[in-house]
C-alpha cells in the first residue's frame, strides 16, 4: 500500500507539470494534445516492441481500451481549452471537481451503495474550489471547459479499474493512448472548421516541450497512476489527484506569477482541498492496516 500511495503522488506531481507546459506550448488545445497523444504512443510502442512485451488484445479490451483512451483525449482537449481560455489557475482548480464527481460515478458504474463520506470529501473539495475562486465573468467559459475536463477525468480511471488486475500497465496505456489519438484524427477535419488564432504546426520549442510532456507527464505519469489503481481504489485516486492544482499552481506562482492575483481565499481553498486529500490517504490506511490486522488474527 505504501508503494501504491508513492507511485501515486510521484504521478501526481508529474501531472502537476501538465499546465505549465501547456501554457509554455503555443498551438491550440487539440493540436496540443494530438500531438501529446501521438508521440506518447509512439514511444510506448517502441518501449513495447524492444522489451517484447507487445500484446495483441481481443477485439473486446481492444475497443474497450481504445474508447477509454478516447475520454482520456477529450479531458485533455477540455483540459488545454481551459488553460488557454482562462489560465493556469482557473484550469487546475476546475479539476479539483474530480472527487465530486468520482464520488458520484463509481457506485452508479459499479452499482454499489454511495458512501456518505467519499460524498461528503467530495463536497467539502468543491466548497474549497468556490473559496478559490470568484467567478469572474471573464474565466467563464474557461470555467465551463474545466467542469466537463474535471467529469471525464473521473470517469477514466474508474473505467481503467477492471483492466488493472488483467493486464500490464503499459499496454494499457498504449492502447488507450493510440484510442485517443485515433479519436483526434476522427475529428480533426471537423475541428480545422472552429475559429482559432492559435498556430495548428509547432515550432522548435513546441515540439521539445511537447516531447518532454509525452515522455514524463504522460508515459511516465500514467503508468505510475495505473501501477497504483492496483493497490488504491478509484476514488482515492480521483481524491489525490485533486493535489495536482497545489502543484501545479504553486509552479504557476513560480514561472508566472499567478499569486499576484489571488487573495486570501485561494490560501485557505487549498488548505482545505490538500487536507481532505490527507484525510482520505490516512482513512485507506487505517482500514487497510486494520484488515491486515484482522487477516493475521
Amino acid at each position: 500500500m505504501k508503494k501504491a500511495f508513492l507511485q501515486l503522488h510521484a504521478a501526481i506531481f508529474l501531472a502537476g507539470f501538465t499546465g505549465i507546459l501547456g501554457k509554455l506550448i503555443q498551438i491550440n488545445e487539440f493540436m496540443l494534445v494530438w500531438y501529446r497523444m501521438l508521440f506518447t504512443s509512439v514511444i510506448l510502442m517502441l518501449i513495447a516492441l524492444f522489451s517484447k512485451r507487445f500484446i495483441l488484445l481481443d477485439i473486446r479490451k481492444t475497443l474497450s481500451l481504445l474508447g477509454i483512451g478516447a475520454i482520456v483525449s477529450l479531458h485533455w482537449v477540455f483540459f488545454y481549452g481551459s488553460l488557454k481560455y482562462a489560465n493556469i489557475s482557473v484550469s487546475l482548480v476546475c479539476f479539483s471537481a474530480v472527487g465530486f464527481f468520482s464520488s458520484i460515478l463509481e457506485p452508479i458504474i459499479f452499482k454499489k451503495r454511495f458512501l456518505l463520506i467519499e460524498l461528503v470529501l467530495g463536497l467539502v473539495v468543491m466548497f474549497g474550489i468556490y473559496l478559490i475562486f470568484h467567478f469572474d465573468q471573464h474565466y467563464r467559459f474557461g470555467i465551463f471547459l474545466g467542469v466537463i475536463s474535471s467529469f471525464l477525468a473521473a470517469l477514466f480511471p474508474i473505467l481503467n479499474k477492471k483492466f488493472i488486475d488483467q493486464l500490464d500497465p503499459n499496454t494499457i496505456s498504449l492502447y488507450e493512448m493510440s484510442g485517443g489519438f485515433f479519436m483526434l484524427t476522427i475529428l480533426m477535419p471537423f475541428y480545422f472548421l472552429l475559429p482559432s488564432n492559435a498556430s495548428f504546426i509547432p515550432n522548435t520549442n513546441d515540439l521539445f516541450w511537447l516531447i518532454i510532456l509525452s515522455l514524463f507527464c504522460t508515459v511516465l505519469a500514467f503508468n505510475l497512476s495505473v501501477r497504483s489503481l492496483q493497490k488504491v481504489s478509484p476514488f482515492t485516486v480521483n481524491l489525490s489527484f485533486n493535489l495536482e492544482p497545489v502543484y501545479g499552481i504553486l509552479l504557476a506562482f513560480l514561472i508566472f506569477h499567478e499569486n499576484e492575483r489571488l487573495g486570501w481565499p485561494f490560501y485557505i481553498g487549498m488548505l482545505i482541498i490538500a487536507s481532505t486529500v490527507v484525510f482520505q490517504s490516512i482513512r485507506v490506511w487505517l482500514t487497510e492496516r486494520s484488515i491486515r490486522t484482522i487477516v493475521k488474527s
